[in-house]
């Protein structure tokens, strides 16, 4: 359920970008190749990191699940939409962002692919458990994941950096400025969902009987 969680939403987001892009009649902000660099990389670095998480504290104490339940609840359906909406908005805007104040049209596609891979990154983080923070989990209890953060970071560099991938994927080099708003976009995906996930916990509460 925690992959299927992370994937829908980075998958519907990056068909919202391109299907957003032909309404308007604007050029695509990613690639079809720059797709495939997102979709491979992020569901081997990052994706499959969630099969080596440990059991949440207090999974025994929850009620059995109903064999008519559904995978994904209507919870879990807002959770991808909204995540869809966070990641489509933050690679549309940054790219149209970039084009507007004179970057390359190879620039702007760096951009919107980077602000994919940052975004997934960090809802990585909060796909660890549908209700509790990475904090509340331990920060290290899946040290796989760690790995596959650092790997996608590292290989990101590459895609950005090196003029090899640069001729490859239609990239270029990126300055601080553009890089800072790329991580500010995912720092935000990561504390909205953190913030929904606080609602709905707080909503779930029971209510505290009134003594007569």
């Amino acid at each position: 359920m925690k992959f299927i969680v992370w994937t829908l939403p980075t998958n519907g987001g990056e068909a919202a970008v391109i299907v957003l892009a032909m309404l308007l009649g604007l050029s695509l902000p990613i690639l079809p190749v720059q797709l495939l660099w997102i979709n491979t990389n992020t569901a081997v670095c990052l994706g499959m990191m969630l099969a080596f998480e440990p059991k949440e504290p207090g999974l025994m104490d929850r009620p059995p699940r109903g064999h008519h339940t559904p995978w994904l609840t209507g919870a879990l359906v807002l959770r991808i939409l909204l995540v869809s909406t966070l990641l489509c908005a933050g690679a549309f805007g940054l790219f149209t962002w970039e084009l507007a104040r004179g970057a390359t049209q190879a620039q702007a596609y760096t951009v919107a692919v980077t602000v994919f891979v940052i975004g997934e990154l960090c809802y990585l983080f909060n796909c660890r458990s549908m209700t509790h923070s990475m904090f509340a989990l331990g920060l290290f209890s899946n040290r796989w994941l760690w790995v596959g953060v650092v790997a996608m970071l590292l290989l990101q560099l590459l895609f950005v950096y090196t003029p090899a991938m640069q001729r490859l994927f239609h990239t270029a080099a990126l300055d601080a400025a553009a890089s800072g708003r790329i991580v500010a976009v995912g720092v935000g995906i990561y504390l909205v969902i953190g913030g929904e996930k606080w609602l709905r916990r707080f909503l779930a509460r029971p209510a505290v009987p009134q003594q007569a």
